[in-house]
């Protein structure tokens, strides 16, 4: 019976079972269904979001600034060790024998290479493999391969910087048939050796990392593919979570599905991430070439491949410039596995592995070596094109900025600097400095220094820092005097006064040695930057006519009637002061100063150009006149320090100048064809030790040496004539009489009474013909 009974109940509770099995296998069934549906939804969608993203990828490209090109023609100026340096920033490699572009061989003063050509927004310009020799005065002979003569050569413009995307993500895109051939080959063999078998996913490459993972007890490796990464850096984020690898593993089948492997792996070698400079994340082979080694992809060599191969695995932590030793052992790894894998012979492997790692130094490169200029195009830029075009168009920049003349600028401001602080010690600490360069005769900027640190990338103070210009304001003041009637003899009363302000102030200008100097001619006054003097000139012919004048020079911003406008109270920024001053040189003809030649979009179309203006605010006689003086200025005033180191036939003309308190130190001036001011400080506002000719004088002088520019010859309009006057008195005289000097007058206003210049003797003094006058 007992049995029976227990047969009964297993009977029943099979039969349970099976009810419970049905009941539950339909519910399965549908639920079963209903995943099916949504994964075959989901992957409709993946494979819809992949190939429509893929397809349709397009990387913000940032825009690409370049320096102007270096035109080259027989006869041209340009020494040897210009021209090694020129070669330098652009990356050209020194090699016994040349034959592929970026390639130079020197032996003496004759340098062969190979050029790169580049697709200028004019025209092309071809790669050539010629021969350039340099002697004598600079560059004698220009030879293509065949030794024919060659008149005039571009070379390539240097990649100085570009504007970036908000994810400051920086690249260069390259085609794979662009690429070194060993670089794909380096890349399957470190970092995916079954790529082009596997179908998106590696199982063997899962299998390997999950058991890691499991005795880690952690995500520690992810056995990622090429295309899971592409994946991944696409798409997805860089989170270690299990939902975003089973999310990354169809994504990549469905890629490989639809793409060749040189498609993905051409995407590949734009995206990956390689390394960071400041904000700025470098992507993709073409950027990190340039970024590690100043050189195109093109022309790396094997073991340079190795190593930027080798960063994939950790940009940062196998970083050649801040970890060489891990940097050269990855390296090493990367050959070997070339090598064990017969990618590369023996002779290749052994070659490769002797060379060092053969990174630039970062404040070598070119690019992002020129902050304050490359804020200053950014500024000119913005005047145009949205943001969003100048951060993801990729358009192309082409600026007037010349790496020489920034490099030599830059190397006086440094050098000066430390000597003044070496000779003032402790009063000299904490100096800033910010130099502005351009060509007078095209108003191109050519060099923008914005503070001691020529590379920090912080406040501008070439553009931005506002300080009181002093004495440097008196040209402008003198300029329209001379339109008023006066002359470079007219007699000045350099004398003390006081004027009553309205708000009740008394307002008293000393001269800078505490003196007065009685009766003194307008051009000597403006030489020797007499206070007293020139503000009585002011006041008398109304500082309105002042603010008039500056505003037709070039001044922009608001300028109040303050009789302290005439001493220089007015703050005004480097990049403003060479504006005036531009237009001083060029004869009263207002340019525009321009840092951006042309732009053009990603294929090369012409978007702007900017081409050479200008507009005639001045009366050319008048400002020939003020010209004469500021040469003065150079020769026997405030500035003739610069004669002392600089050849007298430059004819340099300028003006020194110092705010009040002495605060300030500055100096603008120019020779034919190079203009540039100067101004020396410190961000605290602190007294310094020296005024305009001290400091500022100083770097300016170092920077002009260095430069060689051409002499000032100033062009005399028809309505000048030159006249001899007498020094002391201003009345006409003879060239025979000690004391006589040539003045440049308009026609018309030049002295109608003479003096006999035998009846006074003179020592040179203008205030002797006084005291002859009483004896």
């Amino acid at each position: 019976m007992s049995k029976k009974r227990n047969n009964r109940k297993n009977s029943r509770s099979r039969k349970t079972s099976r009810s419970w099995f049905r009941a539950l296998l339909g519910p399965l069934l549908k639920l079963s269904l209903v995943l099916a549906v949504i994964a075959a939804v989901g992957l409709i969608y993946l494979d819809a979001q992949v190939r429509e993203k893929f397809e349709g990828k397009r990387w913000a490209l940032p825009a690409k600034v370049y320096a102007r090109p270096l035109e080259l023609y027989p006869g041209q100026q340009l020494s040897a060790e210009d021209f090694r340096l020129e070669l330098k920033g652009l990356g050209y490699r020194s090699v016994s024998s040349v034959s592929r572009p970026g390639s130079a061989h020197w032996n003496g003063g004759r340098v062969q290479l190979v050029t790169r050509g580049f697709p200028f927004p004019d025209g092309a310009e071809p790669s050539r493999n010629m021969t350039l020799e340099f002697g004598g005065q600079g560059l004698q002979r220009i030879l293509d391969d065949r030794g024919r003569s060659l008149s005039l050569v571009r070379m390539e413009p240097v990649l100085i910087g570009g504007i970036y995307p908000q994810d400051n993500e920086d690249r260069d895109l390259i085609r794979l048939e662009d690429a070194p051939a060993m670089l794909p080959t380096a890349l399957v063999a470190v970092e995916d050796r079954d790529y082009y078998s596997h179908h998106g996913i590696s199982l063997k490459g899962i299998a390997r990392a999950m058991m890691v993972n499991i005795r880690a007890g952690r995500f520690v490796q992810g056995g990622s593919t090429l295309t899971q990464q592409l994946i991944k850096n696409f798409y997805l984020t860089d989170e270690r979570t299990l939902a975003r690898k089973l999310l990354e593993m169809p994504m990549a089948v469905l890629l490989d599905l639809h793409y060749s492997k040189d498609e993905i792996l051409e995407a590949y070698l734009n995206e990956v991430y390689l390394g960071q400079s400041g904000a700025r994340a470098i992507h993709g082979f073409g950027m990190g070439s340039q970024y590690y080694f100043g050189r195109p992809v093109g022309e790396l060599s094997l073991s340079q491949v190795a190593l930027l191969a080798g960063l994939v695995k950790g940009p940062s932590y196998y970083d050649p410039r801040r970890h060489p030793e891990r940097a050269l052992n990855r390296r090493n790894l990367v050959l070997r596995l070339l090598h064990e894998q017969d990618k590369i012979s023996d002779a290749e492997y052994e070659e490769a592995v002797a060379e060092p790692l053969g990174v630039v130094e970062q404040r070598s490169l070119q690019k992002g070596a020129y902050p304050a200029y490359l804020d200053l195009v950014r500024r000119q830029l913005r005047e145009e094109y949205r943001e969003e075009d100048l951060s993801s168009e990729g358009l192309r920049v082409f600026t007037a900025l010349d790496p020489q003349v920034q490099s030599r600028a830059e190397r006086a401001q440094s050098t000066t600097l430390e000597q003044l602080e070496k000779r003032y010690g402790q009063s000299a600490k904490g100096l800033e400095a910010s130099m502005v360069v351009t060509d007078p005769q095209t108003g191109e900027i050519l060099a923008v220094i914005g503070g001691r640190d020529s590379r920090y990338e912080g406040f501008n103070r070439a553009l931005d820092a506002l300080r009181p210009i002093g004495s440097l304001v008196k040209p402008a003041i003198y300029l329209t005097a001379l339109e008023r009637g006066y002359t470079l003899a007219t007699p000045l009363e350099d004398e003390a006064f006081k004027l009553k302000l309205p708000n009740g102030d008394v307002w008293s200008p000393d001269n800078f040695d505490n003196k007065s100097h009685g009766r003194v001619p307008l051009h000597y006054s403006l030489s020797h930057s007499y206070n007293q003097s020139t503000a009585r000139l002011g006041l008398d012919i109304g500082v309105d006519k002042v603010i008039d004048m500056l505003e037709r020079l070039g001044v922009e911003r608001e300028l109040k009637p303050y009789p302290s406008l005439l001493l220089g109270a007015q703050a005004l920024s480097p990049l403003e002061v060479a504006g005036v001053y531009q237009t001083l040189a060029a004869n009263g003809f207002r340019m525009p100063l321009r840092a951006i030649r042309s732009v053009t979009d990603a294929q090369g179309q012409e978007l702007s150009r900017y081409p050479f203006a200008l507009r005639q605010e001045v009366d050319p006689a008048l400002v020939h006149l003020i010209q004469y003086a500021m040469q003065e200025v150079a020769r026997e005033g405030t500035a003739r320090y610069v004669y002392s180191q600089l050849p007298p036939n430059l004819n340099i003309a300028g003006k020194t100048g110092t705010s009040n308190d002495q605060r300030d130190s500055w100096f603008a001036g120019f020779t034919g064809n190079r203009l540039a001011v100067v101004w020396v400080g410190r961000d605290d506002n602190a007294k310094l030790p020296f005024t305009g000719s001290g400091g500022a004088l100083r770097i300016w002088t170092d920077y002009m040496r260095r430069e060689h520019p051409e002499p000032f010859y100033a062009t005399r309009p028809e309505k000048v004539e030159y006249v001899w006057v007498d020094d002391a008195t201003g009345l006409l005289s003879d060239q025979r009489c000690e004391g006589s000097r040539q003045l440049p007058f308009i026609r018309g206003t030049e002295p109608k009474d003479s003096v006999d210049c035998g009846q006074l003797r003179r020592s040179g003094n203008p205030l002797d013909w006084f005291r002859s006058w009483f004896q």
